[in-house]
């Protein structure tokens, strides 16, 4: 974006955009512009209103904006941080799905858009902010485990580790990708130096959920992975009642697996 071509800024707007620029922030909101410029919480919304306005920094969602690079040719470009501003927009959150499945090696396949587990409610689960899509899982407290933290320049990631990330993709294949992406996710995890049956069979038990034994117990004993027969027997007592689908978004046929209590609705 030519800066030269937008409005010019007062010394107090210049001071604001200095100030947020060098400390990196990924979003900036009236809390934030109050706590580095003591006013009144209308003076810190009209600024913020105005420096967008001017093409200075973009606005995310209701409250919340970010500032557009000096060297960006778009007043709305393309948040190049997105994994940094998935921390901001849904804190308290982590990287999970595909996004960590990428991240761990357990995929080959490109997504163009950030999965991220959050514990805070959002209206709609897929949302673009900064042109970037982002798809959310929403997470008790309880289930806020298994997460590790990672660093990209001075900004700190949280994100699944690779046995937690195949929890919420049993949960909710749509998360990984959908049914078949799940199935190979998982194939790759047991054949791979991050593959930990122990910890992920933890990770079951705490998440309590039977549906997600469902899935784990089959796959791992239809892909013959490096588990006992101990392991399995213990996903199998902790099943859910009733038929559930390996891919709840897949067709409605399939055949049924009466241990694992699955109908097999894609093919493995």
């Amino acid at each position: 974006m030519n800066k030269e071509k937008l409005a010019g800024l007062s010394t107090q707007e210049r001071k604001i955009i200095s100030y947020f620029s060098a400390k990196e922030e990924n979003t900036i909101t009236a809390d934030k512009l109050i706590e580095f410029h003591p006013c009144k919480r209308a003076t810190a919304n009209q600024i913020l209103r105005r420096l967008a306005l001017k093409g200075w920094i973009q606005r995310l969602k209701y409250g919340v904006y970010a500032i557009v690079p000096i060297t960006s040719t778009t007043a709305t470009p393309i948040i190049d941080n997105a994994w940094s501003l998935a921390m901001d927009l849904f804190n308290p959150a982590y990287i999970s799905g595909w996004s960590a499945a990428e991240y761990w090696d357990l995929t080959e396949q490109i997504f163009n858009s950030v999965s991220v587990s959050t514990m805070s409610t959002q209206r709609e689960s897929i949302q673009l902010f900064g042109n970037v899509k982002f798809r959310t899982k929403l997470v008790e407290k309880a289930h806020f485990f298994g997460i590790k933290k990672i660093w990209f320049g001075s900004k700190a990631i949280e994100i699944a580790d690779p046995s937690r990330m195949l929890i919420d993709i049993l949960d909710l294949p749509r998360f990984g990708g959908g049914g078949r992406h799940m199935v190979d996710v998982i194939r790759q995890y047991w054949n791979t130096d991050v593959c930990n049956p122990d910890l992920l069979l933890e990770y079951a038990l705490r998440y309590k959920r039977g549906v997600v034994f469902k899935r784990l117990g089959f796959l791992a004993e239809t892909l013959n992975a490096p588990i006992s027969e101990e392991w399995l027997n213990i996903c199998q007592i902790n099943i859910s009642k009733g038929i559930s689908y390996l891919d709840p978004d897949g067709p409605k046929k399939g055949k049924i697996i009466s241990k694992w209590r699955l109908k097999i609705n894609l093919p493995i």
